[in-house]
């Protein structure tokens, strides 16, 4: 005779691999774990794979940004050494400059992942900051210079935190998707195959016991009638 769905044994692993007790209810409840698991799993898997098309487009981006950040930078300083050799510094006007606040960070989400968008306000060389009667062309060459410098160099820090942020998404991601995929759905298949296989051979255990009980009945009824 099979234990009561109660019986501690079988919470202990007496009979079964999981510590769940083998009753119709328990049986529900893994199955639905078991659906969620898979949904959860189809899910993470789908937001992977969009984080990690996104990450390649975004990893192409830097690559190519930083080999023209690199040159913008060495033309600005090489257009700002023959601003100072040809004119000197120009502290009075560099100082009268104003700050430049047009740089603004707005985040965008990537299933669910805030990736920040770094925009800069458009600057026309033709308008610069300063009186442009004082100063000469290398002045204003370097000016132009610094400005497609400022340009990229904001583009290239929102690509790379970008890249760092999806990067650190699909790591978490993946340890999600591979503990559903590799421990939480094979326990909840466990659990369903056993729980009702013990149900299965406790239903076949009640037909046999109902099957004696009634030959038994037939039996007698016989005896009786020929008695």
């Amino acid at each position: 005779m099979l234990p009561s769905p109660d019986d501690p044994s079988l919470a202990k692993g007496g009979g079964l691999t999981t510590n769940t007790a083998p009753n119709k209810g328990n049986l529900i409840a893994e199955k639905k774990k078991l659906e969620l698991a898979r949904s959860g799993y189809e899910l993470l898997d789908k937001k992977r794979n969009i984080l990690i098309r996104e990450l390649m487009r975004l990893v192409n981006d830097a690559s190519e940004l930083k080999k023209q950040t690199a040159k913008a930078y060495s033309d600005a300083y090489a257009a700002l050494m023959r601003a100072n050799v040809y004119g000197g510094r120009r502290d009075r006007i560099i100082r009268s400059i104003p700050e430049d606040d047009s740089v603004t960070v707005r985040p965008r989400s990537v299933m669910g992942v805030e990736i920040p968008t770094v925009s800069v306000g458009a600057t026309d060389p033709s308008f610069p900051p300063y009186d442009p009667h004082s100063t000469d062309s290398y002045f204003d060459g370097a000016y132009v210079e610094f400005v497609r410098v400022k340009r990229l160099a904001a583009r290239s820090a929102m690509v790379e935190n970008g890249v760092r942020r999806l990067a650190e998404a699909i790591r978490t991601t993946t340890v999600r998707a591979e503990a559903l995929k590799n421990v939480i759905i094979p326990e909840a298949e466990a659990a369903v195959r056993e729980i009702s296989a013990v149900l299965e051979e406790r239903e076949r255990e009640e037909f046999s016991r109902m099957k004696v009980i009634k030959n038994r009945k037939a039996k007698d009824g016989g005896d009786q009638n020929k008695g």
